[in-house]
C-alpha cells in the first residue's frame, strides 16, 4: 500500500516555508472567497488519493478557502518532501501507513485499533504538522481470493489459510514480502506460509489479473478496490488484526490550518465510510467519471456542498 521505509520518512524535518510554486503541477490556483485563508492540496499518485484530495479541495472552496491543487505527486517519500518544503500544505493520508513510515522501530506491538494508531501517530508527526479528525473510512491491506478458491477451501478468515497455504501461490506488491504487515507477519501471527510469492504490483492491475486468471490464488489487494466487488472476490477476515488500521486522515501544515479549514475537513471525515468511498471510487475507476464530478456528488449527497 502507500508506504515507505521508516528510515526515509524519519529523515524529514519540516521547515516553516510557505507554499511555493511546484513544477509537479500545471494547474492554476482556483478562486475562492477571502477570509478562509489559502491551502495547497496535494495527493499521491493513485486514484483514491486524488479523489480524496479533490473532495478536500471542493469542501474548502465551499467555505471560502482559496485552494491550489497539486495532485499526482508520487509516492510517500516524494509527497512528504513536498510537504516539507511547503510546496503543498494538505493531503489525505492513512493513519497506520503514516505511523509505520514515521516510526523508526516499526509500529509498537499491540497498536492496531484506529484510536490506538492515532495516539501513537500524534507522537511522531514531523514538526510543523498536525492531523485532523480521522474518518471511519479505511483502505487497508487484505488477503483476497476468488469465490471458487474460497468455496473449495472453505476460506473465510486468514486463519483458515494455514492448512492450505502450502499449496497456494500468493502475489502482490514486491514490498509485501519484506513487511511485518506482510509475509513475515502472516508467518508469525497466523502460521501461514505460501507455496510461492509472486512479486507483481501493489493492489494494481497485474495482481488483479493474476488472481482472475488463476496465476495466483491469494492476492494482497486494498480494501476499497472496486475489483473486489466487480469480480466477486472474497476478502478474508483478519481476526488477529495483523493489518493495522488505515483510517483516512488529513495531514496538514500548522500554518495552513484555521478554524474554517478544520471545520470543513472534519465534516468530510465525518461522512466518509469505507462503503461510500468504495462506491465513489468505483465511479472513477470503473465508470471512468472525472474526479471533480465524483467529488462534487459526494459533497452534495452528504449535505456538504
Amino acid at each position: 500500500m502507500k508506504r515507505i521505509v521508516a528510515a526515509v520518512a524519519m529523515a524529514l524535518t519540516l521547515t516553516a516555508c510557505g507554499a511555493n510554486s511546484d513544477p509537479l503541477s500545471n494547474e492554476p490556483a482556483s478562486s475562492g472567497a477571502a477570509g478562509g485563508g489559502a491551502v495547497t492540496v496535494g495527493s499521491a499518485n493513485f486514484p483514491e488519493s486524488q479523489l480524496l484530495a479533490e473532495i478536500y479541495s471542493q469542501a474548502l472552496e465551499a467555505k471560502g478557502v482559496k485552494v491550489t491543487r497539486k495532485f499526482n505527486i508520487g509516492a510517500r517519500e516524494v509527497y512528504l518532501k513536498a510537504l516539507q518544503d511547503g510546496s503543498i500544505s494538505l493531503l489525505p493520508e492513512y493513519n497506520g501507513a503514516l505511523l509505520a513510515a514515521l516510526s523508526p522501530n516499526g509500529i509498537p506491538a499491540g497498536v492496531s485499533s484506529p484510536d490506538a494508531v492515532l495516539t501513537e501517530l500524534k507522537k511522531v508527526l514531523p514538526s510543523g504538522t498536525e492531523v485532523l479528525a480521522q474518518s471511519a473510512a479505511e483502505d487497508k491491506d487484505t488477503l483476497t481470493v476468488s469465490a471458487d478458491t474460497a468455496t473449495k477451501n472453505n476460506l473465510k478468515t486468514i486463519e483458515d489459510l494455514k492448512a492450505v497455504a502450502p499449496t497456494l501461490v500468493a502475489g502482490g506488491g514486491p514490498e509485501f514480502s519484506e513487511r511485518q504487515q506482510g509475509l513475515k507477519g502472516l508467518k508469525e501471527v497466523y502460521g501461514v506460509e505460501f507455496k510461492e510469492w509472486k512479486p507483481l504490483d501493489p493492489g494494481g492491475p497485474l495482481t488483479v489479473n493474476a488472481l482472475k486468471d488463476g496465476d495466483i490464488q491469494v492476492a494482497n489487494l486494498f480494501s476499497t478496490d472496486s475489483s473486489i466487488v466487480t469480480n466477486k472476490f472474497v476478502t478474508l477476515a483478519d481476526p488477529k488484526n495483523l493489518f493495522t488500521s488505515q483510517n483516512i486522515i488529513p495531514l496538514i501544515r500548522k500554518e495552513a490550518n484555521s478554524a474554517t479549514v478544520t471545520g470543513a475537513l472534519d465534516a468530510v471525515s465525518g461522512k466518509l465510510t469505507t462503503e461510500n468511498l468504495t462506491s465513489y471510487l468505483a465511479q472513477v475507476q470503473v465508470d471512468k467519471k472525472d474526479i471533480t464530478v465524483v467529488a462534487k456528488a459526494f459533497l452534495s449527497e452528504n449535505g456538504l456542498g
